[in-house]
């Protein structure tokens, strides 16, 4: 990288003077800002006498950024400045040469993310990597022609990526939108024009409270993907070697976290399985339609409802179990009402899935497109 960037990296100005952030109109760049592509906002700034009086440097648009340390999940993120900016001490900045294509050297480190973790788990306590060793790190370079139909052909993928990414984000708007309307009666399906009646959560849930059934896999309730295998998680095991106190769950069974009611903290589950006895179960009763009460209770309205009813001194000790659970109160359609709306809205949780699916597929295409491109493996006529 030395041979085809200028290198330099930046510094953070005394945070004790607030002249030096005060009315601040300079971008100035840290690790959290790094967003793998061209950077165009910064959450923070700076003043001109920040830059005057310490060793801050304003960078040029087309800089690219790549960080060297603030933990794993920071190393080796990248940016290319859309814009001029300062950056902090964590960062390197490449200032390449006319020979080289920015984008280029950008999608190079984008695709070596794993040699960098690698270099910074090696060799020191704390991982992070040195100026110098981004100064060493080799890069294979093809004539600038080709580097530029080489970018050509990625940012093609990327803008097909970020056109999926911002439908996904349409749909989620619009489901949520209806979910707000359709949840509280205020728009009506076609073809229903009954009362909603008010009714206690006790009325249409009963409560599950099997124990000793370490024969059934453990489970997760997870506040994004539903009750899934513990095995499926992301999240370390802490689980007990003892499950006898576990609970039963079950498909069209509720789980919620009893200490987190308050904040919403509950899913719908599909599967039969155990969780960890720091949750509620709760069973539908024959008269309501379990998807629509499900997506009800998460309801901002209604999770205030589980704070009132939540019994502690502070939010750390707060808990709302299945009798506070019972005491909550909340309007519903008919059954037949309820089992339309929840149609519905799961038909929107099935394009949101297929848009995911497309958007996961082009991102791994873009991937073997570099992994080919990058190297020289496959050339672009």
């Amino acid at each position: 990288m030395g041979d085809i960037a200028d290198i330099t990296s930046g510094t953070t100005p005394l945070r004790a003077n607030s002249k030096y952030y005060n009315d601040g109109i300079i971008p100035w760049v840290k690790t959290t800002d790094l967003n793998n592509g061209t950077l165009y906002e910064t959450e923070e700034k700076v003043s001109k006498e920040a830059v005057e009086k310490t060793s801050l440097k304003i960078l040029p648009k087309g800089t690219v950024l790549v960080a060297m340390y603030g933990g794993f999940r920071q190393i080796g993120r990248t940016a290319l400045l859309g814009i001029d900016a300062t950056i902090n001490q964590a960062l390197s900045a490449l200032m390449c040469k006319s020979s080289v294509e920015s984008s280029f050297v950008l999608a190079w480190l984008n695709c070596q993310v794993n040699y960098w973790k690698r270099l910074a788990a090696s060799s020191r306590k704390d991982p992070n990597i040195t100026g110098n060793e981004v100064a060493n790190f080799p890069i294979l370079i093809p004539p600038l022609e080709e580097q530029e139909r080489i970018c050509s052909v990625l940012q093609l993928w990327d803008s097909s990526i970020e056109k999926q990414s911002e439908l996904i984000e349409k749909l989620k708007l619009r489901k949520r939108a209806l979910m707000q309307q359709l949840l509280t009666g205020k728009k009506r399906l076609p073809g229903f024009s009954g009362e909603w009646k008010e009714v206690k959560l006790g009325d249409v849930f009963d409560e599950r409270n099997e124990t000793n059934r370490d024969d059934l896999p453990l489970l997760s309730i997870t506040g994004d993907k539903g009750v899934i295998y513990q095995s499926d998680s992301d999240k370390r095991d802490i689980s007990n070697d003892d499950k006898s106190k576990y609970k039963r769950i079950c498909p069209n069974d509720i789980g919620y976290n009893t200490m987190r009611m308050w904040q919403g903290r509950s899913a719908l589950s599909s599967i039969e399985g155990i969780v960890s006895p720091a949750y509620t179960i709760v069973t539908p009763q024959k008269n309501v339609d379990v998807r629509f009460m499900a997506m009800l209770i998460r309801q901002p309205r209604i999770v205030y409802d589980f704070w009132t009813h939540s019994q502690g001194l502070v939010s750390d000790t707060l808990n709302c179990k299945y009798p506070d659970f019972c005491q909550v109160k909340v309007r519903i359609p008919s059954k037949e009402e309820q089992t339309a709306i929840a149609d519905m809205l799961y038909e929107f949780d099935k394009q949101i899935y297929i848009a995911n699916e497309k958007l996961a597929r082009l991102q791994s295409q873009k991937r073997g497109l570099m992994q080919q491109l990058l190297t020289g493996k496959k050339q672009i006529k």
